[in-house]
């Protein structure tokens, strides 16, 4: 269980500062760090600079899955919680253009690029550290554990943001209050590391190291013997992440271009990610006992055809619908990404896996996540409508589905 809480609660913190950054590029950083532009064009902006987190993931994903299949799983996890940190309690002291102008967006870009680095290294360590420790039975549902520290972050950061918006007036909110949730996440960052640094090093990890020295290049190795198996795992994290992003930030984007008030959506997002936690622990177990590639196949035709209903439902600019489509949409992606992270795992040997689980899996989320919010803002900018991102989303799915057919069924794979 110590393994797991680390998993989770790492997870969690790391996840709760990145999507902080999401939910404000969506609704505050435009007027604090771009004044000049105007509505949904200060908005786009703001979530370029959201953008460039993910381009920085791939990079995090290459130096800590290198280093993790070389020195360890443990010592990387806590680096990379303290990195993502740092970097968040600088962004909540960070002065706004009215201040120093310029400068301010682009060490806000600056400081975006190392969590987005940070966050690279995080879910390929943590969902590692727990199936190389976990029972081969019930592998799906123990690895799926980590995963639920996506929505719980997101949680955290949508009711802190909320929390802090409805206790104070609006001018208070712009001028200092959004930057209390950053600061808080102190606290979290020193929790989650207290519970990180207690935890064993891999039993999986440690005995191939026993055995053979480590690959000098894990990541050529992994290209070289994997090739199927990374793409896979790319095609696959694909339609996953742009479900997640699409139902939860650019929804904030939508919210606010159809007059939603911001507290109906980020409602939403809260309640709708309490499904999505129990919904990923309801996707790893069924995967355990009917495999991971139906279960996940199944969910990602169900999100494909949801996307169709989702933003009539959201529309309608009544609560009630709104938590609907939000609940619905966000349990499908529980379920799928639920299923998946064991799928990733068993794709690659011991000493590679670190590496080729994160570069898949974080190259993916450079396209899908940073690319959803910030492409779907254009086309509604460009076409008034949302149905051009339904139909981007629905496509994005059905690559999904391929990357988990390409290769054979893992459920009965051995880790070692």
């Amino acid at each position: 269980m110590r393994v797991v809480s680390a998993g989770v609660i790492g997870t969690t913190v790391e996840f709760y500062d990145f999507f902080l950054y999401g939910a404000a590029a969506a609704t505050i950083f435009g007027p604090v760090f771009f004044p000049q532009a105007d509505g949904l064009v200060g908005v786009l902006l703001a979530l370029v600079t959201y953008a460039v987190g993910f381009v920085a993931r791939p990079l995090g994903g290459v130096v800590f899955g290198h280093f993790g299949d070389r020195v360890g799983r443990k010592k990387l996890l806590a680096v990379s919680l303290l990195l993502m940190g740092v970097s968040s309690f600088l962004i909540g002291v960070l002065p706004g253009y009215a201040e120093i102008g310029i400068v301010a967006p682009l060490l806000l870009t600056l400081l975006r690029l190392v969590q987005g680095f940070a966050l690279g290294g995080e879910f390929g360590g943590a969902v590692l550290l727990v199936a190389e420790h976990g029972p081969a039975r019930q592998r799906g549902f123990w690895t799926a554990t980590p995963q639920t520290g996506g929505p719980l972050g997101n949680l955290l950061a949508t009711a802190a943001l909320a929390a802090t918006a409805y206790s104070m007036s609006g001018a208070d909110y712009t001028s200092w209050g959004w930057r209390i949730p950053f600061l808080a996440s102190v606290v979290l960052v020193l929790v989650g590391l207290w519970v990180r640094l207690r935890v064993a090093e891999s039993p999986l990890f440690a005995e191939a190291k026993r055995k053979a020295r480590p690959e000098r290049a894990p990541l050529v190795t992994a290209f070289r013997r994997h090739p199927r198996e990374l793409f896979s795992v790319f095609a696959a994290r694909v339609g996953e992440n742009a479900t997640f992003y699409v139902f939860t930030i650019f929804l904030l984007v939508y919210a606010n271009h159809i007059g939603l008030p911001a507290g109906a959506a980020t409602a939403a997002v809260t309640v709708g990610s309490v499904v999505q936690v129990l919904a990923m622990l309801a996707g790893g177990a069924l995967s355990d006992r009917f495999g991971r590639r139906p279960v996940a196949v199944v969910a990602a035709v169900l999100a494909a055809g949801w996307t169709a209903v989702f933003f009539p439902l959201v529309a309608t600019r009544d609560q009630a619908w709104v938590l609907l489509a939000v609940g619905v949409g966000l349990l499908l992606h529980g379920l799928l990404t639920g299923a998946q992270a064991a799928f990733y795992a068993e794709l690659f040997d011991t000493t590679v896996r670190y590496s080729g689980v994160s570069i898949g899996y974080q190259a993916a989320t450079m396209l899908a996540g940073a690319a959803a919010p910030l492409v779907g803002t254009q086309l509604l900018r460009s076409t008034g409508s949302p149905a051009p991102v339904a139909w981007m989303l629905a496509a994005c799915l059905g690559l999904t589905v391929v990357g988990m057919l390409i290769v054979p069924e893992t459920r009965r794979s051995q880790l070692r």
